[in-house]
């Protein structure tokens, strides 16, 4: 029966809150933290970006938490993003954690990537470069392609940039039979490729449409979720191009508050599912927790 609500599915209070959109059963699998800093973000002072993760109750305000998306029904078992495998010590619990879902890397079938930052790729590849979902057809924008298989952008990259770059080149490499490139299109019915470009050039998200609920899993659109829903115009340092970041931010922020969209997003905390709301200056973003 296609269900035309959202509907909390308790799958475990810790890590594995789900919600059920028509035939699709979205759970958010938490890779784990990596610890950073505030001092990441322009646009804000870090006395007052240290004070929004303080009412928010987040006692370190310098780490960012990895979610990546498990997308079940129509016969298709989807994961959005692959966290970081472990790499640059950080996350690196999604194995486990699928695990716990009753899911292996044997039975994905499609891997939908919002960008190629380590965070969301370092999971694809095991200790000797082969493909962890042996099974899956890989997804990503053909900017996004493009632009880690440009060997200008290599050569002017530092190197750190550089490691990125080659672990994107690898990834494709790996999965050279079963990359994809999207059309814009749907991917399969009622998930279709939202284009939000600026975090980096083929930066995308996801929709998920059923009658008329909807959800949008967002990618990098916040990496301090309350901080840069506060204030949009805070850029983090890892944006390709801040200023076209902050625009898409600023656009969907309020699209999502206006159409009470569902939003799921990779460094949202580990409750994986939020609403957005307007506020004063910015916008608040509200978790849903799970239900028993």
């Amino acid at each position: 029966m296609l269900l035309t609500r959202y509907e909390v599915i308790p799958l475990d209070p810790t890590f594995f809150i789900s919600r059920r959109i028509g035939d699709f059963l979205i759970t958010a699998v938490s890779d784990g933290n990596m610890a950073a800093s505030i001092d990441l973000l322009s646009g804000i002072s870090t006395s007052a970006a240290e004070a929004i993760q303080h009412n928010a109750g987040i006692e370190e305000p310098g780490n960012i938490h990895i979610n990546c998306y498990l997308i079940r029904g129509r016969e298709r078992t989807i994961l959005v993003d692959a966290g970081t495998g472990g790499l640059n010590n950080a996350g690196g619990m999604l194995r486990k954690n699928l695990h716990e879902t009753g899911v292996s890397p044997d039975d994905v079938d499609i891997i939908l990537l919002t960008h190629c930052h380590p965070d969301h790729i370092g999971g694809l590849l095991d200790a000797d470069g082969l493909p962890v979902y042996k099974n899956a057809e890989l997804y990503l924008h053909p900017l996004e392609a493009k632009y880690w298989l440009d060997d200008e952008r290599l050569n002017e990259a530092s190197e750190r940039g550089q490691r990125n770059f080659l672990l994107a080149r690898r990834t494709f490499e790996a999965y050279a039979q079963n990359l994809r490139l999207l059309a814009g299109k749907e991917i399969v019915s009622g998930i279709s490729p939202v284009w939000l470009p600026g975090h980096t050039p083929g930066h995308t998200g996801f929709r998920i449409n059923s009658g008329e609920s909807a959800l949008l899993i967002w990618g990098d659109i916040v990496h301090f979720p309350h901080i840069q829903s506060a204030h949009p115009t805070a850029s983090i340092v890892f944006d390709y191009d801040p200023g076209l970041a902050e625009d898409t931010r600023q656009k969907i922020l309020a699209q999502a508050a206006r159409e009470k969209l569902l939003i799921a997003g990779m460094h949202l905390g580990i409750q994986g599912f939020a609403y957005v709301h307007s506020s004063e200056e910015g916008y608040n973003i509200q978790y849903i927790e799970g239900e028993s």
